[in-house]
């Protein structure tokens, strides 16, 4: 018998909050299955759509999947697939998520939905290739759920939105292998891009900047945030919302971040006066945030800032994700590349892949290497 797909109502989330505690035990870092005022206000929200699953003859409350949207943006996040283990096997995370998919892709509600995905088993992204996601590429110690996990990043647009990307046309030479992946893994073309060749950016001396100031007082951040963005014009980090603040003594700089604690992970969302005043920083700030509880931090760059991506990557920041036609601009849509820093070790022994993200795996291992590793020459002095 097919479980009994409904959408989900504030009185489920006594039910839910035993389901995801079933499936994840007391770590699981997300809102969605463990904070009933954060779950009831999803479940209100017009922008998004949460789905549960039931069993016919029971009425047992067995799966859920919920598409996270937000106000003013057309991305949305497929989060929260989950079955409890004695229901596994009978296809209802693929059916919670076609259903999700065609509420909100297929009506015209979003341009895209990216989910980031576990590892530790192939299911997760079986689940998700069938339903017309496609890799985008890997987070390396991404989350920490018992232990640190890195998770894959998949994403599936509305039709004709990839066609429509708005070009590039140089990006720094380290990151040209993750655009021929992509290239080869989703079907677009960067053939008119070159590489950016000179010196990098040199990162600020040592003992500059080290001094940071790390406020986490979320409602002072928000407001803060606020005052200093009004419009969205000048940031893009959907789904998240500032909760730190970091700042040097002199206050010259600003850079707003958001800190899961329970995740064990950070975003840096932007900085004030403009992202170019704290470049030099990322050293420093990633250090603070480190020692702030985040064993890794990501920042998402837009593909047609090299200058930008240079300055990530000379501080040991690695590109193991694009995201083609992420942000609509205009009548067309940018490309965006996650970059990311783990201050833990990243150990990919068990983690399962299936052959569509492997090429992504194997780019990140190597754009690794190139980025920490000495050179034969660096090693012979």
């Amino acid at each position: 018998m097919k479980p009994v797909i409904t959408q989900a109502s504030p009185a489920d989330i006594a039910e839910l909050r035993q389901l995801y505690y079933a499936v994840y035990g007391p770590h699981y870092p997300v809102a969605l299955g463990t904070d009933p005022a954060e779950m009831a206000r999803l479940i209100e929200d017009p922008h998004s759509l949460w789905l549960v699953g039931r069993c016919p003859g029971s009425g047992a409350l067995t799966g859920s999947a919920a598409i996270h949207g937000e106000s003013g943006s057309r991305i949305g996040r497929l989060e929260g697939i989950a079955v409890h283990p004695g229901h596994r096997s009978g296809g209802l995370a693929g059916a919670l998520t076609a259903e999700l998919c065609a509420g909100m892709l297929d009506t015209g509600r979003l341009d895209s939905v990216y989910a980031t995905v576990r590892t530790v088993s192939a299911g997760p992204q079986r689940v998700v290739l069938r339903n017309g996601f496609r890799p985008l590429g890997i987070l390396p110690n991404a989350v920490d759920l018992r232990s640190r996990e890195s998770l894959a990043l998949y994403a599936r647009h509305s039709a004709g939105v990839l066609d429509r990307r708005k070009p590039v046309t140089e990006v720094p030479a380290a990151l040209m292998p993750l655009l021929r992946t992509a290239e080869d893994a989703l079907g677009i073309s960067y053939g008119g891009v070159r590489a950016v060749s000179g010196p990098e950016p040199a990162p600020a001396a040592p003992g500059a900047g080290e001094r940071l100031e790390v406020i986490e007082a979320p409602a002072f951040v928000r407001r803060r945030f606020r005052e200093r963005f009004p419009g969205r014009g000048d940031w893009f980090y959907p789904l998240h919302t500032p909760n730190v603040l970091l700042t040097p003594e002199d206050g010259r700089f600003e850079v707003y971040a958001y800190l899961n604690r329970t995740g064990g992970y950070c975003s840096l969302l932007t900085a004030h006066p403009e992202p170019a005043a704290a470049a030099a920083y990322l050293e420093p700030v990633t250090r603070a945030l480190s020692r702030a509880g985040a064993g890794y931090v990501e920042a998402l760059v837009p593909l047609d800032r090299p200058e930008a991506l240079q300055a990530f990557h000379a501080q040991g920041f690695v590109a193991g994700a694009l995201y083609p036609a992420m942000r609509a601009d205009g009548d067309g849509f940018r490309d965006y590349a996650v970059l990311s820093r783990s201050s833990e070790r990243i150990d990919f022994r068990g983690v399962a892949v299936e052959p569509p993200l492997r090429p992504y795996l194997d780019c990140y291992v190597s754009a690794w290497a190139s980025t920490h590793l000495p050179t034969p020459s660096e090693v012979a002095r």
